[in-house]
């Protein structure tokens, strides 16, 4: 599961500068249950066409049709608003390399290009300092993130890097997880042991494959691999507290809400939850959410944790919400018009942003209906997009600071800005 379709070539697309997105106030589509089930690639049309018409055609690659459409669709009874987005910077690294993760923390943008990490300046775009450049043994960085003024970094050689800004703001290697420490109290017990393939056994707290998701929460750090498991660490000593055989496959995505609930997404097609009850140590499974019919390769959380996103080689987003009577999620629509895979999902301040294989990211919004609109394509990369990150910059006046990154080696930073024709965005009336 781990060789994917959508590293493909894609069609070539251009930059979209000014849009204008419509919100239907009552009118709802369902979309048929007889339509089209083929996974074949998208269509050679372009995927920025956010009109009615390229909506519908855009169903006809439906993966799913048993799940209807939460987007709106229809022209008619609408209440427009501006959306503008401008490309601001591209950079490429030097390496030219293509980018496997990007992360932003304050005034910096960490971006990862195969086993180097490059820091940017967001003020000037000036390279401050590129740090794990020398272990190309380390493979690729599959994932960034930030907890107790360290940093984390997950690895293709199995392992997560913890890192320290020093006062000259160069990035010191502090330690690996698991530590020298974490191995020595377990290596001598018979039962610190698992095994990893036939004839081959490793210590628990270590995972086997490639680590391909960091989350943070509460001082934890929860990391998934594709050795199918799900790890939890303790930011402050660094210990390993717990390790969950948690899918039938490689694991490529994680999610935690604030009340510690933890979403994991696998090539094995289903996201499952996980939770530690009352007074309990140890996490245990308490839904399997099973819709998509490919790997699911992204995951995200609305801002209250109510709302859940996830992402598939299915091309389609999948929205998940809380059922009153139970503690999970149920699939209650999704979000279609990418002509390929979904790579990656991030949601800021109401806003859902996706990055696809079709070269293309779009930017999403809930109405008070429930429904949702396709704010804007965001177009200019010629390689799928990898992974996004985002920063609110202005909530008063809508306006989003949107990065990038790509397969093609470049990252695009964008300015999104979100208006109504008579008052500026109230962000907090249309958050989800």
């Amino acid at each position: 599961m781990r060789v994917r379709s959508w590293l493909a070539s894609c069609a070539t697309t251009t930059t979209t500068e000014h849009s204008t997105s419509s919100f239907p106030k009552s009118q709802r589509h369902i979309v048929s249950e007889t339509s089209s089930s083929s996974d074949t690639a998208g269509s050679s049309s372009s995927p920025s066409d956010t009109s009615y018409s390229s909506l519908q055609s855009n169903l006809s690659l439906q993966t799913l049709p048993s799940v209807p459409s939460l987007q709106k669709l229809s022209p008619d009874e609408t209440l427009n608003f501006s959306v503008s987005h401008v490309c601001t910077t591209s950079l490429k690294s030097a390496s030219k390399l293509p980018i496997s993760c990007i992360s932003v923390h304050h005034n910096l943008l960490y971006a990862a290009s195969s086993h180097q990490i490059n820091v940017y300046d967001r003020t000037t775009w000036t390279a401050t300092n590129t740090f794990n450049n020398t272990n190309s043994s380390s493979g690729s960085v599959k994932s960034i993130t930030f907890c107790d003024g360290k940093i984390f970094t997950a690895h293709q050689d199995c392992e997560i890097r913890v890192w320290q800004l020093t006062p000259s703001k160069h990035h010191k290697l502090k330690t690996t997880l698991p530590t020298v420490n974490d191995r020595l109290l377990r290596f001598m017990l018979p039962n610190s042991y698992i095994s990893v393939r036939r004839h081959k056994k490793k210590l628990w707290i270590e995972h086997a494959d490639a680590v391909t998701g960091l989350a943070v929460n509460n001082g934890l750090i929860y990391s998934v691999s594709w050795d199918k498991s799900l790890k939890i660490w303790r930011a402050s000593d660094l210990r390993c507290l717990e390790s969950i055989k948690a899918h039938e496959d490689a694991i490529n995505a994680v999610a935690v809400s604030a009340d510690g609930t933890v979403y994991t997404g696998s090539a094995d097609r289903r996201i499952r939850v996980w939770a530690k009850p009352f007074n309990e140590k140890r996490h245990v499974l308490i839904a399997t959410l099973e819709k998509h019919k490919s790997a699911v390769n992204a995951l995200a959380l609305s801002d209250d944790g109510s709302v859940l996103f996830s992402g598939a080689c299915d091309r389609s987003i999948l929205v998940w919400e809380r059922e009153d009577s139970a503690n999970h999620m149920v699939v209650t629509g999704a979000l279609r018009g990418h002509g390929k895979a979904i790579l990656c999902l991030i949601n800021v301040s109401g806003l859902l942003l996706s990055g696809s294989a079709d070269w293309t990211v779009r930017i999403w919004q809930r109405g008070n209906d429930g429904r949702f609109g396709c704010l804007a394509v965001l177009e200019g990369h010629t390689k799928p997009v990898k992974s996004l990150a985002a920063v609110m910059e202005d909530a008063q006046n809508g306006t989003v600071s949107v990065f990038s990154g790509s397969l093609d080696g470049e990252i695009k930073a964008w300015q999104v800005s979100v208006s109504y024709p008579n008052s500026p965005l109230d962000l907090e009336k249309w958050n989800l």
